[in-house]
């Protein structure tokens, strides 16, 4: 499996980073986990091209990413590709309607398929994949792919996601500003080790992402905090890093 970070930024540009975007792919098959601003371009920079990825699986709605997905479609449509799969958890199908009726002219344009998942096993993109419900906002999914790589989506650092990690290789959690910032529904690097320490938690390597401009200058500092507390390999995402992980 090869995980690739098209989008480590969020809803506030940093000039360095794109919205959220993951692509996950193993042999012929490849899954887009959200799709940010930003993301229909790194996928042609930094991955297989946007005619190669036909299945996108949404975490929620926030803009930040979704804000490709119109994008993604017409870009499709313009180049001949059949159509594309939207996968989310529920809400997912108004959110398109009302895209496809804000942009009329797309109408029919794409074979659109879109469904709507809850927490539990699902399976998208030829990908057999756990969803589990994340604290935030907005109802949210984080999504584990067995034992080699899992997405937190956005969420504050609660027990019962740290307990849905627990045996993964790879992870990549939301870890969206520094220590010193008052924020809700997005952990800092304290609140998260402390959260997976508690939880005994056995991760082989952690990406922290969805950063936010206040991070910049502070990533060492960051990593710092988190590991003061939890024991584990802690590194920053960045856009374009590509990861491969090997079946556990």
């Amino acid at each position: 499996m090869r995980v690739t970070f098209l989008g480590t930024g969020s809803a506030m540009p940093t000039g360095d980073r794109f919205q959220t975007g993951i692509l996950v792919a193993e042999g012929d098959r490849r899954l887009l986990v959200d799709c940010g601003c930003g993301v229909l371009h790194r996928l042609e920079s930094d991955g297989p091209g946007y005619e190669a990825v036909d299945t996108v699986l949404l975490t929620h709605h926030h803009l930040d990413h979704v804000a490709d997905l119109m994008p993604l479609c017409k870009a499709r449509w313009l180049a001949g590709a059949e159509g594309l799969t939207v996968v989310g958890p529920p809400g997912t199908e108004a959110l398109l309607e009302d895209l496809f009726d804000v942009h009329e002219y797309m109408q029919d344009r794409i074979d659109l398929t879109v469904r709507e998942v809850e927490a539990g096993s699902i399976s998208v993109g030829g990908f057999d994949v756990e969803a589990h419900e994340t604290e935030h906002s907005m109802p949210c999914l984080a999504y584990r792919f067995d034992d080699r790589f899992a997405f937190s989506g956005d969420s504050e650092a609660v027990a019962d996601l740290a307990a849905f990690l627990d045996g993964t290789a790879v992870v990549a959690h939301d870890c969206s500003f520094p220590d010193d910032v008052d924020v809700s529904n997005h952990p800092t690097p304290e609140t998260l080790g402390r959260t997976l320490a508690d939880a005994d938690a056995d991760i082989g390597r952690l990406y922290l992402t969805h950063l936010y401009p206040h991070t910049e200058g502070r990533h060492e500092e960051m990593l710092a905090s988190l590991t003061d507390h939890y024991d584990v390999d802690a590194k920053m995402a960045e856009d374009g890093l590509s990861v491969s992980i090997d079946q556990q």
